[in-house]
């Protein structure tokens, strides 16, 4: 009866270390996978910032460059004017002389 009762006793003792055991393993997975999708958010969010910074920066280069537009095309009429300008008095020039 000793033997039968320690085997028994045996057994329960592997089945609740068997028990323990998978109970840290898997608290043991659950922090890594935490860690790791920690990682991938952190991953996330900074490739996020950098392509917002990016936009940012193509949005300034975009209103930099609209105002040189706007800057050459006031200077595109002022020689626009000028030029008919020119061409009037080289018009007047030659029916005077010619």
């Amino acid at each position: 009866m000793d033997f039968t009762i320690i085997t028994a006793l045996i057994g329960v003792v592997a089945t609740l270390s068997g028990i323990v055991l998978g109970w840290s393993a898997k608290a043991k997975e659950a922090k890594r996978e935490v860690r790791k999708d920690a990682e991938i958010d952190t991953e996330l969010r900074t490739g996020m910032e950098y392509l917002k910074r990016g936009v940012d920066d193509i949005r300034i280069e975009q209103r930099s460059q609209g105002q040189r537009m706007d800057a050459m095309g006031e200077r595109l009429t002022r020689v626009e004017e000028s030029s008919k300008q020119a061409h009037k008095r080289i018009d007047t020039i030659e029916r005077k002389g010619g």
